[in-house]
């Protein structure tokens, strides 16, 4: 009887300990499995933004055309995200997926500062593009002056030197725990004024001037374009124009008149008024084209800045909204999970930019075209 019961008992330990054992193995496998298939998400995510970035900047940098002070900026602009897809996601990819800080006190302090300085960088070149913008279409004709290359390079330096002044203070106070181990590594709330300077420089203010800046662009736009003849709806026939120009009164002649006198060889005194007539007609038609075709790049124009602003408030409202509430409120909790998404949203304004700019900016998509087909643009 021992024998017997001492073999059941074993078999019913065995029973209530393998679905125990198999849940545990299933749980690792498909941890396992989730880490694998996040890490190529953001792997290609990361990927996509280099190669996006280096297209733009290599574009801007073969094509001639593209060598303005307003695409000196948007290169600028490609170069920042470009040091944000390389200095800046490859680690936080590790970081995500792992959970656990790694790399040491130095690393993290470089990171860090890294992130913050490339994204607000990144932020701040949104403005002094709209900016820029903005001075081109309300004041085209005194900032056609003052446009030049040097002048942006300054604005380029501004953005720079308030990126890096925001970045800094961290690393002070960061240095009192340095002998610590590092588990984690995340720029501390705790000091709030740091916080407030922090988020309010690198996204609400900047926010703030984005939104004001596009609102006139808007209207200006819009003012510029109802202005314009064709928006108004002022179609001049060739009728019209030629009764409206110098010597009308000869277009009275009959129709068979009219053509026998263009015909003849000499122009004579029948042909040549007919013959000045439509030289005026075609350019008149050249004006309103033209005029037409303003009117449609300011439209494009406008409509890719605020596609570019809308952008930008949904990819990094979440990230320093969970910031501010985190520091304010010291009750308020975070699912770490849902800060990390917050995060590579931010993180997705550096793709976006270059995608939205060589989509809707006609002259970046002819240079980009001939680019991939190996032809250099002159």
């Amino acid at each position: 009887m021992d024998p017997d019961n001492s073999s059941e008992d074993l078999l019913y330990d065995n029973a209530t300990e393998s679905p125990v054992e198999a849940r545990s193995s299933w749980d690792e496998t498909a941890l396992l499995g989730l880490q694998i298939s996040l890490s190529a998400v953001l792997a290609v995510v990361t990927l996509a933004t280099v190669l996006s970035n280096a297209f733009v900047i290599t574009t801007i940098f073969l094509t001639r055309k593209l060598h303005t002070p307003a695409n000196f900026l948007i290169g600028s602009l490609a170069v920042t995200d470009l040091l944000v897809s390389i200095l800046v996601m490859p680690i936080s990819i590790v970081y995500t997926v792992s959970k656990t800080w790694s790399f040491g006190q130095i690393m993290c302090d470089i990171w860090l500062s890294s992130d913050i300085t490339f994204c607000t960088a990144s932020i701040l070149h949104l403005c002094v593009i709209a900016l820029d913008r903005y001075w081109a279409i309300t004041d085209a004709l005194e900032y056609s002056k003052r446009r030049t290359m040097r002048r942006a390079g300054v604005m380029i330096g501004v953005v720079w030197v308030i990126s890096i002044s925001i970045s800094m203070p961290p690393l002070f106070w960061r240095q009192a725990k340095a002998h610590e181990e590092l588990t984690d590594c995340m720029v501390n709330t705790d000091q709030i004024s740091y916080t407030l300077y922090s988020t309010f420089g690198a996204f609400y203010v900047p926010t703030v001037l984005l939104v004001i800046l596009y609102g006139r662009i808007y209207v200006a736009a819009r003012s510029r374009i109802f202005k314009s003849p064709a928006s108004r709806g002022k179609r001049f026939t060739t009728a019209q124009l030629i009764q409206n120009s110098a010597g009308s009164s000869l277009c009275s002649i009959n129709s068979s008149t009219a053509q026998e006198g263009s015909l003849q060889p000499g122009g004579g005194s029948g042909g040549s008024p007919i013959f000045v007539n439509n030289v005026k007609v075609k350019l008149a038609d050249s004006v309103l084209e033209r005029k037409r075709l303003c009117a449609a790049r300011e439209r494009k124009a406008t409509k890719t800045l605020g596609i570019i602003l809308g952008a930008f408030i949904v990819c990094w409202l979440p990230f320093f909204v969970g910031t501010l509430v985190m520091a304010i409120c010291k009750d308020c909790w975070f699912d770490p999970v849902l800060f990390d998404v917050f995060t590579w949203l931010g993180y997705l304004n550096s793709l976006i930019n270059p995608v939205i700019y060589t989509a809707f900016n006609d002259e970046f998509k002819q240079a980009f075209h001939k680019l991939i087909k190996f032809k250099r643009c002159y």
